[in-house]
């Protein structure tokens, strides 16, 4: 199934919903359509508050709730809805052309980056090539959740940088808690995938990454990571398949890979990243830059102005537009390269 959050207008402004995509465009509200299987078996003052706990409005919620959480979800899924309207008043379904789409998860609990491809690493290298610790354990860095946009939500260039990129990845999504996972219940963690741009500063990024350590500001800015359009559940994507991944600037295809050609397994990195640590629901695994997959390796980078998409088979198009900031910053308040203070 496919699971998309998305805001609709409300007289007191905009609220968050969880949508089941049903149809091409269509989304049902989950939470509203089972508090209507509900409203058959408990009292009218009890319904809207069950529903609330066993199948809330928001997707971090749901995976909270485990067992019962997917078992509401199943059920709704199953069912049919004659009427647009619930017995409550809520409405059930919405056309996406009608709605604002959000990212599945538009507050993680935690974001993790690997670089699991091979291909992106020789790529980016240069002449000193792969580092033999690569090929020990697929390495990461920890993102900022507080940053995470959706599909159609421009994605605004820090001030001073010339090269913003876009990476080509998709991501996991943790649906339980678990520590010590071994390689063959990893699986078991998954409550699917989505479609990852993580975005970068290429100047920033290569320059303070000379300070031996990082990415750190080169990856850290509002609207830096975009997730999205949906959630699809592990029964309706298997990375292991043959994938098709693509980026296309304006229309313009500019890096092709598939997500079958991974050197660590999506089971190994959860394996090796919850070692030692708690992964917990609603954490959020990127497994990487497919190979060929960001302007880096091509030697050219979008413009401001120019529509970035990315596109995996089986999980969507995630479409931004980059642009120029536009939050300009007191000259007092702000950080540049004259307050950095010589050793």
């Amino acid at each position: 199934m496919r699971l998309a959050t998305f805001a609709v207008g409300t007289p007191v402004g905009p609220a968050r919903r969880l949508g089941l995509l049903v149809a091409g465009n269509t989304l049902l509200d989950v939470n509203a359509a089972y508090t209507q299987l509900l409203a058959a078996r408990l009292a009218a003052a009890q319904v809207r508050t069950v529903a609330d706990a066993i199948l809330p409005p928001d997707l971090a919620q749901l995976l909270a709730t485990g067992a019962v959480g997917r078992d509401a979800l199943a059920e709704v899924r199953a069912a049919e809805f004659g009427e647009d309207r619930n017995e409550f008043g809520q409405r059930l379904y919405y056309r996406i052309d009608d709605i604002t789409l959000l990212a599945p998860l538009p507050r993680p609990a935690s974001i993790r980056d690997c670089s699991a491809f091979e291909e992106h690493i020789r790529n980016t290298a240069g002449p000193r090539g792969v580092p033999e610790e690569w090929y020990r354990h697929p390495v990461y860095y920890k993102g900022n959740p507080a940053s995470v946009v959706g599909d159609g939500t421009p994605i605004r260039r820090p001030s001073g940088e010339t090269r913003m990129d876009y990476e080509l990845e998709f991501a996991i999504v943790i649906g339980k808690s678990g520590r010590n996972i071994t390689v063959t219940r990893a699986p078991e963690y998954i409550a699917g995938y989505t479609v990852f741009n993580d975005v970068s500063c290429r100047d920033i990024q290569l320059a303070e990454m000379r300070a031996f350590l990082g990415p750190a500001k080169g990856k850290d800015f509002d609207s830096g990571n975009v997730l999205g359009p949906y959630l699809v559940t592990p029964d309706e994507f298997d990375p292991a398949a043959p994938n098709a991944m693509v980026a296309r600037v304006d229309g313009e295809e500019w890096s092709r890979g598939r997500t079958d050609s991974l050197h660590y397994s999506v089971a190994e990195i959860i394996s090796y990243i919850s070692t030692n640590e708690t992964l917990h629901p609603g954490d959020v695994i990127g497994v990487g830059t497919v190979g060929g997959g960001c302007g880096l390796e091509l030697g050219r980078f979008p413009q401001m102005g120019q529509v970035v998409e990315l596109e995996i088979d089986g999980l969507g198009l995630l479409r931004n537009q980059f642009v120029d900031a536009q939050y300009p910053t007191p000259k007092e308040t702000s950080w540049d390269d004259s307050m950095a203070k010589s050793p």
